[in-house]
């Protein structure tokens, strides 16, 4: 599910993007901000997220049942399963922190669109945190995303005030 509304979040600030492409825009460098979000958010890349969260649980519940794997190997495996959910924190904390820098940049009658990709993938971050937690992470890990989040809270504060 965190996968799928990063997806479609981004999909959102992408709309926003194509539609700032008139002629002031253009003029005023708005348009090449906004091809620099597009090149850096790429939506069917984000769903990856959803297959390499669902081979990294499978893989943990085997090594649950697995009593003769080695710890090297059930390491790696707990580390996957936490890596996943915590590298979509990050996509999300920086493809939001793009649509963010965008938004002054943005058609304003499509600014909405935008911000509909800064809550979804808001939405999408704090579910990846759940799965997260779930994994145990460091306390170094936690903080880490935890500072994400806050990041992306505050955007999305921004978001809705203007």
């Amino acid at each position: 599910a965190a996968a799928a509304s990063a997806a479609i979040g981004e999909a959102a600030a992408l709309m926003a993007a194509a539609y700032t492409h008139r002629k002031k825009d253009q003029e005023s460098g708005a348009a090449a901000t906004a091809d620099a979000l597009a090149a850096a958010v790429r939506p069917a890349s984000a769903l990856r997220f959803a297959d390499d969260d669902a081979e990294a649980y499978a893989d943990l519940q085997r090594s649950w049942k697995a009593e003769d794997m080695p710890a090297e190997e059930r390491a790696a495996v707990e580390a996957r399963a936490l890596a996943v959910p915590a590298d979509l924190v990050k996509r999300c904390a920086r493809h939001v922190a793009l649509i963010d820098g965008f938004l002054p940049s943005c058609n304003p009658h499509i600014t909405s669109d935008a911000k509909v990709g800064i809550h979804l993938l808001a939405g999408a971050a704090r579910a990846a945190y759940q799965t997260a937690l779930v994994n145990k992470p460091p306390e170094e890990v936690r903080r880490e995303l935890r500072e994400a989040l806050d990041r992306i809270a505050e955007a999305e504060a921004r978001a809705l005030e203007a």
